[in-house]
C-alpha cells in the first residue's frame, strides 16, 4: 500500500502523519511532500513526536513534484492550502482524501502555549490517522 501525505510546507503536519503511519505498520510505503516544500522540518514537530517515541528527525521536506509520476493507493492532504492546490495525479491515485488540521507553527504566545498547540495537533493527527489506518482493507 502506497500513501502520499501532502501539506503546503511539508515541515510539520504531514511529517507527523507520515511518522504515525510508519509507526503503525512498517509494510506501508509512506511518503510526505509539500506543494511549497520548505526544505526543512519544524523543530517543534520533531520534538513533540520524539516525546511519544517516534523519531521523524531523519525525514526530508520534499516537493510534491518528486512524486507526480508515481501511482498511489492514497493521496491525503492535511491542510487546506495543499487541498486547494493539490496537483492532479491523472489516473494514478486510487483514493484522494482530505483530513485537515490546524497549523501549530502559526501559534503565537508563550513557549508553553506554543508547545501545547504542537501536542494538541499531534494528538489530533494520531487519532485521525489511527482511524484511517484501521479502515484500510
Amino acid at each position: 500500500m502506497k500513501i502520499l501525505i501532502l501539506c503546503t510546507g511539508n515541515s510539520c503536519r504531514s511529517q507527523m502523519a507520515h511518522g504515525f503511519l510508519q509507526s503503525f505498520d512498517d509494510k506501508l510505503i509512506v511518503h510526505s511532500a509539500g506543494t511549497e516544500a520548505s526544505g526543512k522540518l519544524n523543530p517543534g514537530a520533531v520534538e513533540v513526536m520524539k516525546e511519544i517515541g517516534i523519531d521523524i528527525s531523519h525525514h526530508t521536506s520534499d516537493s510534491v513534484d518528486m512524486y507526480l509520476g508515481d501511482e498511489w493507493d492514497y493521496v491525503i492532504t492535511v491542510c487546506g492550502g495543499a487541498n486547494e492546490v493539490c496537483p492532479v495525479f491523472i489516473g494514478k491515485v486510487k483514493n484522494r482524501l482530505h483530513i485537515g488540521f490546524d497549523d501549530p507553527s502559526h501559534a503565537v504566545g508563550s513557549d508553553e502555549f506554543i508547545k501545547s498547540e504542537f501536542r494538541r495537533v499531534r494528538d489530533e493527527i494520531k487519532e485521525a490517522f489511527t482511524k484511517f489506518y484501521k479502515s484500510l482493507p
